[in-house]
């Protein structure tokens, strides 16, 4: 695999470059409607994590503040041919490092079932009860910073 990069930000090509992503995992491999995939929350200011292998995005996350003191990770995705390489743990842990430094208390993931055990083991810890988000079979993580 080529030279991996990290980067993090608002900048219009890490948008396209997320969305690029997210569109493969989500839209097209796992068949969520585009309409639900890309929401209000991703505006100019969307703060996104995106690595790169080359110039190649494979790895995306969004950081998104929830309320006072609350951020929100979400829609981490990484290429199907990338994953099993630890990719996914560089953007969260990335954000988390983001969420500290901007004064963030506490981290909320709605991760969807079958991924719970992943941010289990970065130090999340399930809340509440399994729901439906999508039409995918969802749980709510936390941790606290």
């Amino acid at each position: 695999m080529e030279k991996v990069s990290l980067e993090v930000g608002t900048a219009v090509y890490l948008r396209a470059a997320s969305s690029y992503i997210r569109m493969q995992v989500f839209v097209l491999e796992k068949s969520l409607a585009l309409s639900d995939e890309f929401d209000q929350n991703d505006t100019p200011d969307t703060i996104y994590a995106v690595l790169f292998a080359g110039t190649l995005p494979i790895t995306t996350a969004r950081f998104l503040q929830e309320s006072n003191g609350v951020a929100r990770i979400g829609r981490v995705a990484t290429l199907k041919e990338y994953r099993g390489k630890q990719l996914g743990s560089q953007v969260v842990t990335a954000l988390e490092a983001l969420a500290e430094e901007k004064g963030f208390e506490q981290i909320l993931i709605h991760a969807e079932l079958t991924a719970a055990k992943f941010y289990e083991n970065l130090g999340y810890t399930r809340i509440g009860k399994p729901y439906d988000e999508d039409g995918v079979p969802c749980i709510t993580l936390e941790k606290w910073l």
